[in-house]
């Protein structure tokens, strides 16, 4: 079953003088009968024809499986000096063992801007510049049994020494920056990866499977995905890592399916995500400064990574998993603390969590004001930039800080983000892939950001300055559609990355199936005013002048201020928010009567009328925090006083509301009760305001149709602005009257046909019920998000010079 092949055996008589050839000490313990029966254990080789040298070379030889290496047919040889490209071509990782009186794999660090120093090894005669540093192109010398030979007796090193651990403590996978050919090294091989943006976050767990293997299909080696710090950590010391928020699932489900990743865990993301991902109660110190070395900052940020990142050192690729590179901050030279001993701190606490070995890196944009302050000695600087940048200018951006190694392009936009009341953004498939064609032709490495953008579920969203909320939706105009559907950028961008590398065979998962459940008509259950007892059970906090989200602890969602007017106001009388400080929406109200809305840097005055001593109730509403900028300790509700005429309103009462709370246990117990309260009276307002209202319905779906459930849309034809749950699952915003977003993508696995499922609507400014009309929505097989009407009184986004290279 096993023949003893001649070199093999002669391995055996010479592994002695090899030991002492290399002038390895051998420890105590250690005889010759021991060293010769490790060195036959590796000659035992299994019986398939004539197994033997030619086919080990051409196993680390991938492209040269027919020819035999001319130094095979010579025979081995001790006075061939081997060549140390074997080494690193089957993983092995040896540091400091002397090899000849040279050092294998050694790099000294360079100082900062400066040339990177030679590796410290020998080198084949042909390099990996340019699109050779691809998979698939071995480079280096070929490799001689005299290799073979002296890389076997190194792995005698821990029997000699007599350490115990035996082989199992080798290092068998490595990734590593080769600066001397500028690319990577996977196993000792040239690596370029092509990479796409995907957030786990952002979609549910039911389909990572389905956006993971798509992304496979087009081609892509790797993933990229941020870590959403406040996803996984929305109150303080109260983790969440199961269900849609289990991480280290979906990064080994990537790497089921043959995917490395690329790991981006902040702690700041921006990734048009709540303040960029840091958690809203950072903000209950309010001097922190944020991404900054602030002591009260670092505390927090330390205690999340000794949470986080002992979860992600198993999957790194040298322990097994597939994680390769992991990206410390984010474009931190776009924030204006520019503070090195921040990065420093970052720099060794991911090295003390993930081990010397992990390549670590940075992203900023490809100017030099960005780079400047967003690099850092040992950090792998790299860029990004998308359709209108220039790709020499942008790379030769990176040579600047980064004069040797692997090009990058960290963020290539394959399309770019929305906000309410601006049309959507789209950037056309040929030009995409055109740029795509021409990195890789440089044989750059690069992510496409996003290759799927997915959903920005319940109140995640974001926002950019001057403040525009981002809408619930963030197709992206991604190479797969928002409800992961293929498109014609897909397959355009595949055959573009089919020129340069191999892409899998077989069958494309195709787009999942829509249904059109039809138009549901819903009934008005309650105002958010008569539901207070439900909505915060606790009561009202007393304060003599507002408390922001913050001080009342309410992260997300809505809070309810009310106080009296101090005066009549027969007459229209200005109530203002002279400092701006309504954040981020307002839904005003007198003893139920709507008044209006004041909104965040568009409406800060509203006339009120109503006798003194009447109640004022302004439920505001937190549209997102700020993602980007300097502006990401975005303080929501109430953040300063608000006048009536010439008065500053006193003597507030805070209701912090439990909207999730309330869908889940109570309000779906209302179907069927009309809820007449103290305030029902005035609900009918000559405004064109109606009172904010909690509206249901409940739909059936025929458990006799095949293949249902199935995904959908739902529209809100009529309504104006407001969030929706369906069986309690919090899908979004939506906003119809601003547009440009229409529908809200409706996952599959949020249904039911077992039994009837529940929609709740929480309508805000109003409602389509007539006494005759009855408030509908309807459910659409297609998506509406780039509707062509669009509300004209937000400013234009000024954000997008902000970040060069998006479009």
């Amino acid at each position: 079953m096993y023949q003893i092949h001649a070199w093999s055996r002669n391995l055996i008589l010479w592994a002695p003088a090899l030991v002492f050839r290399t002038g390895l000490y051998v420890g105590p313990g250690v005889d010759l009968v021991h060293l010769g029966l490790f060195c036959l254990s590796f000659s035992l080789l299994p019986c398939q024809g004539s197994l033997g040298a030619r086919s080990l070379w051409s196993k680390s030889n991938p492209q040269a499986q027919t020819a035999r290496p001319p130094e095979f047919e010579k025979g081995p040889s001790l006075r061939q000096r081997p060549d140390n490209t074997f080494l690193e071509s089957r993983g092995l990782r040896l540091r400091g063992l002397g090899l000849g009186g040279r050092q294998a794999g050694r790099r000294a660090e360079p100082a900062r801007g400066g040339a990177r120093p030679r590796v410290l090894k020998r080198r084949g005669p042909s390099g990996c510049p340019g699109a050779d540093c691809g998979p698939g192109r071995p480079g280096g010398r070929r490799v001689d049994m005299p290799g073979v030979v002296h890389i076997l007796s190194l792995l005698l090193v821990p029997l000699m020494l007599g350490s115990g651990g035996g082989l199992k403590n080798a290092p068998l996978r490595t990734f590593k920056i080769d600066y001397n050919r500028n690319c990577f090294l996977k196993d000792g091989q040239p690596f370029r990866y092509i990479s796409g943006s995907i957030h786990y976050f952002r979609m549910p767990r039911f389909y990572w499977k389905d956006r993971l293997l798509k992304m496979k299909m087009a081609g892509l080696n790797a993933i990229e995905t941020y870590v959403a710090w406040n996803f996984h950590e929305p109150w303080p010391g109260k983790y969440q890592f199961t269900g849609d928020h289990d991480v280290e699932y979906f990064i080994r489900l990537a790497h089921q399916l043959g995917l490395l990743v690329i790991l981006r865990p902040g702690p700041y993301i921006c990734a048009e995500w709540d303040m960029g991902g840091l958690p809203a109660w950072l903000l209950e110190k309010e001097s922190i400064v944020l991404r900054s070395s602030h002591p009260d900052y670092l505390a927090a940020v330390d205690k999340w990574l000794g949470v986080l990142l002992p979860k992600m050192k198993p999957l790194l690729y040298q322990n097994g998993g597939p994680i390769i590179t992991v990206q410390v901050e984010n474009e931190y030279g776009s924030y204006y603390s520019c503070d090195y001993n921040y990065l420093r701190f970052l720099q060794k606490r991911f090295h003390y969590y993930l081990g010397e070995d992990v390549v670590l890196f940075t992203t900023d944009g490809a100017h030099e004001k960005f780079l400047a302050c967003g690099t850092l000695e040992g950090l792998y600087a790299t860029v990004d930039f998308g359709v209108d940048a220039n790709i020499t200018a942008a790379f030769l951006m990176q040579r600047k800080y980064e004069p040797r190694g692997p090009l990058i392009n960290s963020e290539f936009y394959t399309g770019w983000l929305d906000h309410w009341g601006q049309p959507h953004s789209t950037v056309k498939t040929q030009v995409v892939a055109s740029f795509l064609h021409d990195i890789l032709a440089l044989g750059a490495n690069v992510n496409m950001y996003m290759f799927i953008g997915g959903t920005n579920f319940a109140y995640w969203n974001g926002a950019n300055t001057p403040y525009q909320p981002q809408p619930t939706s963030y197709d992206y105009d991604a190479p797969l559609s928002e409800a992961g559907d293929l498109t014609e950028k897909y397959f355009a961008l595949r055959d573009v990355i089919q020129k340069f590398k191999k892409v899998p065979e077989g069958l494309i998962p195709p787009s999942t199936p829509k249904f059109a459940y039809g138009k549901v008509a819903l009934k008005k259950l309650k105002t958010v005013v008569e539901a207070l007892d439900i909505l915060c059970p606790s009561g009202p906090i007393k304060s003599f002048y507002p408390l922001t989200f913050i001080q009342v602890k309410q992260y997300f969602g809505f809070v309810l201020y009310r106080t009296t007017l101090p005066k009549d106001c027969k007459d229209p009388t200005h109530l203002s928010s002279p400092f701006n400080g309504v954040h981020d929406r307002a839904y005003v109200s007198v003893d139920g009567v709507p008044q209006g809305v004041l909104e965040r840097n568009i409406v800060i005055t509203l006339n009120i009328t109503g006798k003194a001593g009447a109640t004022l109730d302004l439920l505001v509403e937190n549209m997102g925090r700020v993602n980007y900028g300097n502006s990401i300790n975005d303080f929501k509700g109430l953040i300063s006083n608000l006048t009536l005429g010439s008065s500053i309103l006193t003597d507030w009462q805070i209701f912090p509301m439990d909207t999730e709370d309330a869908v889940r246990r109570y309000l779906g117990a209302w179907h069927g009760y009309g809820g007449k309260g103290h305030h029902e009276a005035h609900t009918h307002s000559p405004s064109e305001y109606t009172l904010p209202a909690f509206y249901v319905a409940n739909f059936s779906i025929p458990s006799e149709i095949p293949d249902l459930p199935q995904d959908t849309f739902i529209q809100f034809p009529g309504w104006t602005k407001g969030q929706v749950w369906i069986n309690g699952f919090n899908l979004g915003r939506y906003w119809p009257a601003r547009g440009p977003q229409k529908t809200l993508f409706v996952p599959q696995h949020i249904l039911v046909t077992s039994a009837p499922n529940t929609i709740i609507v929480l309508e805000l400014e109003h409602a389509p019920c007539g006494d005759k009309e009855p408030c509908t929505v309807e459910f659409v097989d297609k998506p509406l998000i780039g509707a062509t009407e669009t509300w004209s009184h937000v400013p234009q986004d000024q954000n997008r010079d902000s970040k060069p290279g998006r479009v």
